[in-house]
């Protein structure tokens, strides 16, 4: 009797596919610990343990750390293959924990942005490492299952960092979640040097100068540059989970309701609990939703249009964004923020599809791989924009749902440019398949 295909699949990888996996857990949920309460930390007062930074300066530290991260794998990814993925993981690791450790002891605006710039800088170069390792271990038969592992990785790390470790270390000092990041991208040090393997073909491939040409040529395309940034509106949105509403949850929320039914539960098993919903839960009911229903969407929308099932997902995420606006009650933000991820669930994996759809036949890898200057720009500005609206709708004016409206009405813009861009600009041959 032959063994079973997942078993097959699993027995299949070597152990630098492990290797790499662990690296990716380990290196997001550091990241994604630190991420989930940065925000929140940078404006909190010093007396509650904060650094009393402005909610604008945030929004300016967040407008560059987050698009340099995503802006660098695509000059990163080039750099491995030309001087070889150890080495470029050496300088990413050493780079990400050093950023981490000196936030850990940064009090001053100047030192806290230097830091996280390092951070940035290391996550960059990180990312196109470990995909690019996966992609030269894995084969036709086994990519697929790969890649499925790899993601969930990212959300694992993404789930467990923030439930377990944060909100311990929190409860000591904000410092040491930057120090738990430190130790655990740090440790991955001795993982390269000891464990991974140079993966074979590395050190062969394009110049940075084709990299260059090829960003003249992409740049060129009109189409598909307009298309970029009106998906970014989408993810201007997004990227106010990890700015905006976490402010608006620490400060207007109340989460008594869901406290006292989670605490019931917990009474079960333990005398006196006083579990709270906080901030760093964001980003736990993001990722857990992802591991839990990511395989069952993409299996409902598998044989649907990209364009349709990605606007159907944007209208999710702007209903979900508009659904904060009704009230700051607790039931309703866990409701909205639940919609808004089901919405990015369905509409990024057809996203990807959709890049596939209308990039010329010749160069679809190379589009692929500048479509991620969605995060750039939704990154670059949400960060701005959102510490500016937030401001200005909910301290000054008192009225949170013109901000969350705003939002959602930029997710309605984006739906809108979308539909005109399939109607104007790709072509009939393409339209029927998107």
């Amino acid at each position: 009797m032959s063994k079973p295909t997942s078993f097959v699949n699993f027995s299949s990888f070597p152990k630098n596919f492990w290797t790499a996996i662990s690296m990716e857990f380990f290196e997001r949920g550091s990241y994604y610990g630190v991420m989930s309460v940065l925000s929140v930390y940078l404006v909190l007062s010093k007396n509650e343990g904060g650094l009393g930074f402005s909610k604008e300066s945030v929004g300016v530290i967040k407008s560059t750390i987050t698009p340099l991260l995503y802006f660098l794998p695509i000059l990163s990814g080039a750099i491995g293959d030309r001087f070889g993925y150890r080495k470029v993981l050496f300088f990413a690791f050493f780079t990400m924990s050093l950023g981490y450790w000196l936030a850990g002891f940064s009090t001053t605006y100047v030192t806290v942005f230097s830091s996280l710039i390092l951070v940035a800088l290391g996550a960059g170069f990180f990312k196109p490492m470990i995909s690019g390792s996966i992609a030269r271990v894995t084969d036709e038969s086994n990519s697929s299952l790969g890649f499925g592992i790899y993601y969930w990785s990212i959300n694992l790390g993404a789930f467990l960092f923030p439930l377990i470790l944060v909100p311990w270390l929190k409860s000591v000092s904000y410092n040491y979640i930057f120090f738990m990041a430190a130790i655990g991208t740090g440790w991955l040090l001795a993982l390269n040097l000891l464990v991974y393997k140079e993966p074979a073909g590395t050190t062969i491939a394009k110049s940075l100068g084709k990299v260059f040409t090829e960003m003249i040529t992409v740049l060129r395309d009109f189409r598909f540059i307009l298309m970029i940034v009106i998906y970014s509106g989408f993810w201007i949105m997004y990227f106010q989970v990890y700015d905006s509403v976490l402010w608006y949850l620490k400060e207007k929320v109340d989460m008594a309701g869901f406290n006292s039914m989670i605490n019931g539960i917990l009474a079960l098993f333990m005398d006196h609990p006083a579990w709270k919903f906080d901030a760093e839960h964001v980003t736990v009911m993001n990722a857990g939703a992802i591991i839990l229903l990511q395989l069952l969407v993409s299996g409902l929308v598998r044989n649907t249009k990209a364009l349709p099932t990605m606007i159907f997902g944007i209208c999710l995420g702007s209903a979900g964004m508009a659904m904060l606006a009704i009230s700051p009650n607790g039931w309703i933000f866990l409701a909205s923020m639940f919609i808004f991820t089901l919405g990015e669930m369905i509409a990024h994996p057809k996203f990807i599809a959709y890049v596939g759809l209308i990039a010329p036949q010749d160069k679809k890898a190379l589009y692929q791989g500048w479509s991620f200057m969605y995060g750039v720009i939704g990154s670059g500005v949400g960060g701005v924009l959102g510490a500016a609206l937030y401001v200005h709708f909910v301290e000054k004016m008192n009225q949170p749902s013109l901000l969350w409206l705003t939002f959602s009405m930029i997710g309605v813009a984006t739906v809108i440019g979308l539909l005109l861009f399939n109607h104007f600009l790709v072509p009939k041959e393409n339209n029927a398949s998107t």
